[in-house]
């Protein structure tokens, strides 16, 4: 239990400070080196093809749903713009308050997301929909586990998760430190085996309903719709 809390502790500093800095970088629209662009393009890569699900099923208008880890709002403003109803957390304070600045910036008043500083552990409530992206790259498979099954305890249809995958080429990477290279790259980084990602969400009653990897020179996520 000292880990997990240790890695929370870490994560939630290293985006109140230095992190902090370098992501709003990464996902604006501003000057970044060559790394910082070949991620934020990832990233958006993962967004866009999430969107385009939640798009071709024509029902997000009103359509209740959790942005759990929510960064500097990548997700939740255009799901807000789509019309959904959403609700958009982050462990950083600061994530939280330059998500709202964007929001603020380019939604009305009526549809904009519900914004608060939260621990995925402490989030409450029910929602059509839970999206977790790029987050349990920041836990240990012991504690992404316990999120997971929280996360599901807020969904009434659907999970959503992205990771970066546990497989032998990815943990090279990750061992020669190039997983995430910079100064201000954050002090821990875990990769997770799908199946177990997958049997989590297996045992609570879930069926995986569609699958999608996005693969760039330094970024790597696969992406995991679950269902009921």
């Amino acid at each position: 239990m000292t880990n997990a809390i240790d890695d929370k502790t870490v994560v939630r500093e290293y985006f109140n400070a230095t992190g902090f800095d370098r992501w709003r970088r990464i996902y604006g629209d501003g000057k970044v080196n060559k790394v910082q662009l070949d991620i934020r393009k990832g990233h958006q890569q993962t967004i866009d093809t999430l969107m385009d699900w939640l798009r071709a099923e024509g029902n997000l208008q009103g359509l209740s749903i959790c942005d759990a880890g929510c960064g500097v709002g990548s997700l939740s403003i255009p799901l807000a713009q789509a019309g959904a109803i959403v609700n958009a957390s982050d462990i950083s304070q600061k994530m939280v308050g330059e998500a709202q600045e964007r929001a603020q910036a380019v939604l009305p008043a009526d549809r904009m997301p519900n914004f608060q500083a939260s621990d995925l552990e402490s989030l409450s409530g029910r929602y059509h929909t839970v999206i977790c992206l790029d987050v349990l790259i920041h836990y240990p498979q012991s504690k992404a586990g316990d999120m997971i099954k929280h996360l599901s305890s807020l969904a009434d249809s659907r999970v959503i998760l992205s990771f970066a995958p546990k497989t032998p080429f990815y943990s090279l990477l990750k061992k020669v430190g190039s997983f995430f290279p910079g100064p201000s790259k954050a002090t821990r980084a875990y990769l997770h085996a799908e199946k177990d990602v997958v049997g989590v969400l297996e045992s609570l009653g879930w069926t995986i309903e569609r699958r999608a990897m996005t693969k760039t020179q330094f970024y790597f996520s696969r992406l995991i719709e679950a269902v009921r």
